[in-house]
């Protein structure tokens, strides 16, 4: 649009659905230590009420109709989308944009939220299966904008001022850093008119034509390799998460690195999952998972177990590791790889709000939108040779340890990844 907002589409015009998003191109990553968790603390006051709606209304105009509505806010973008039945998009469009537009940021607002927030980091604290994430990233990246919490602290959050919110807003909500999508029975046409009318408003459109920028891929420090992060803390079970250095986003060998995690803790016929549980019974729940950002990236293993056994966990995990590097994986777990990514893709493509966050996060993160058709053939063209150079590139690096459970040193777990 001449403003610089970017609209996506997609038709789908056997669903009686339609999902809208819009994306904005900020979160814990563009946030200085002084407000950290600024993003997301951002993301819960655009629903405090705007200049037409109430917080009730807001939720409830959605609801009314049986849509959903939420937002989410990760290291680099934020996300705040609807998905209804396809005659009330327009009522959609207009609700999520009139949070963009409009919203109040009373201080009021700013206070009462600010004790959600505080309770919502008071729950992923008492949660050790979501709070090993954070550790980890914290260790393997330190004192970074991408290794600290999305949520904040409880000192930058209690600190942080109606003001500092509001510059933040003003700062990073411009339209050449959104991205509306929209998926579902629609057409392209329409849904520009119904964009450009609902985000008008306030005159919010009416700014010069600022190009967008995909976000950099400048590599960054990753001090925490070889690294072990503790939380010494009374739990039933140990927490583990056991990574390497992984591939940056825009990396092209991002479809092998799908192929290698899926084989690795992908599923119940994982290595992760085979070693671990199924022979030796030492785990519930194991699995390895990538992350991707502009100009870094991890791969990582996760385990939960009793607290006796975390170092024969550990053990396991690098030794599954150790194996894949040199020998590689055989032929028939490619193939179950490259078929459960395939399929999972497909699969996961069945409704309108995967299809809207695909397109969105897509053009957003990368500038261009691949065909789903030209993604599942990267995927099936993954060689056992590139899968396997892979794993000898990334785990030749020293391994990241984060651990939370009762164990009050570290020593014996830096000998285990040493």
């Amino acid at each position: 649009m001449p403003s610089g907002l970017r609209i996506v589409t997609e038709e789908v015009s056997t669903s009686r659905s339609a999902a809208v998003g819009i994306w904005a191109n900020v979160g814990s990553r563009d946030e200085s230590k002084s407000v950290a968790g600024a993003s997301h603390f951002l993301e819960h006051l655009l629903f405090k009420g705007t200049k037409t709606r109430t917080a009730l209304e807001i939720s409830s105009s959605i609801e009314a109709v049986g849509g959903e509505m939420n937002a989410f806010t990760g290291q680099e973008y934020t996300c705040f989308y609807a998905r209804v039945i396809d005659t009330d998009l327009p009522l959609a469009v207009d609700v999520v944009s009139d949070l963009i537009t409009s919203s109040t940021f009373t201080s009021e607002d700013v206070d009462s939220e600010r004790k959600v927030v505080l309770s919502e980091i008071a729950v992923r604290d008492d949660d050790p299966s979501d709070y090993i994430h954070e550790l980890y990233l914290d260790t393997y990246y330190g004192d970074s904008p991408v290794g600290r919490s999305i949520l904040g602290t409880v000192d930058s959050i209690n600190k942080m001022p109606r003001n500092s919110i509001f510059n933040y807003y003003k700062k990073h909500y411009q339209p050449e850093n959104l991205v509306v999508s929209v998926a579902g029975n629609v057409k392209h046409k329409k849904v520009v008119k119904l964009v450009e009318e609902a985000l008008s408003k306030d005159g919010f459109l009416d700014v010069p034509n600022n190009n967008h920028e995909v976000r950099e891929s400048t590599p960054i420090k990753t001090p925490g390799l070889g690294k072990v992060g503790l939380i010494d803390r009374k739990t039933e079970q140990a927490h583990i998460l056991y990574g390497f250095p992984g591939l940056a986003r825009n990396d092209d060998r991002r479809f092998a690195l799908s192929v290698l995690s899926s084989a690795i803790g992908g599923g119940m016929a994982s290595r992760l999952f085979q070693e671990i549980r199924e022979k030796r019974g030492l785990a519930y729940t194991t699995y390895a998972y990538p992350q991707q950002f502009a100009g870094t990236g991890t791969l990582a293993f996760y385990a939960g177990c009793r607290t006796e056994k975390a170092e024969e966990v550990i053990k396991l995990m690098r030794e599954i590791s150790e194996s894949v590097a040199q020998h590689g994986l055989t032929a028939e777990e490619i193939s179950r790889a490259k078929g459960a990514v395939t399929g999972g893709l497909i699969l996961g493509q069945e409704d309108t709000g995967s299809r809207m966050s695909r397109i969105g996060k897509s053009e957003l993160v990368y500038g261009e939108i691949m065909s789903f058709d030209d993604i599942l053939a990267k995927v099936r063209s993954v060689t056992p040779e590139q899968v396997h150079q892979l794993a000898r590139d990334l785990f030749s690096a020293p391994a990241t340890l984060a651990l939370v459970g009762p164990f009050r040193s570290k020593a014996k777990f830096e000998k285990v990844i040493s």
